[in-house]
């Protein structure tokens, strides 16, 4: 089992930047790939980043690419999402993940989830 807990969400206006964070605990996770999801109300829940507890290897969505960075602290068992220039478009719940696939972008592949944290913006 693996236990993920996010935090860092909250109000912002647009333009502006939040951090999240995701801690991990339970069985290893080091073979495991992370990804953040999130959720807007009435929408499917979407694929935003997803990165490998090993290496480097990283992949964002089309629509947060170049304003979102998603890194980890292996000491610390934790995965973080720097959201900058935020827009009202990227109000959601957000979710981090954990999957045994190598280079998931599908939420069915994720295997573990945490509670979600929400994030809004305002215009």
């Amino acid at each position: 089992q693996v236990q993920l807990v996010e935090s860092g969400g909250g109000l912002v206006q647009a333009g502006g930047s939040l951090r999240l964070s995701c801690i991990a605990s339970g069985r290893a996770f080091s073979s495991y790939t992370m990804g953040w999801f999130r959720q807007a109300p009435g929408k499917e829940r979407e694929f935003v980043a997803r990165i490998r507890w090993s290496g480097l290897n990283y992949y964002y969505s089309d629509d947060v690419k170049g304003r979102f960075t998603i890194s980890k602290d292996n000491a610390k068992n934790s995965v973080y999402l720097q959201m900058n220039s935020l827009k009202p478009e990227d109000t959601a719940v957000y979710y981090c993940a954990a999957s045994l696939y190598y280079y998931s972008t599908y939420s069915k592949e994720y295997n573990y989830w945490g509670q979600g944290t929400q994030v809004t913006v305002s215009s």
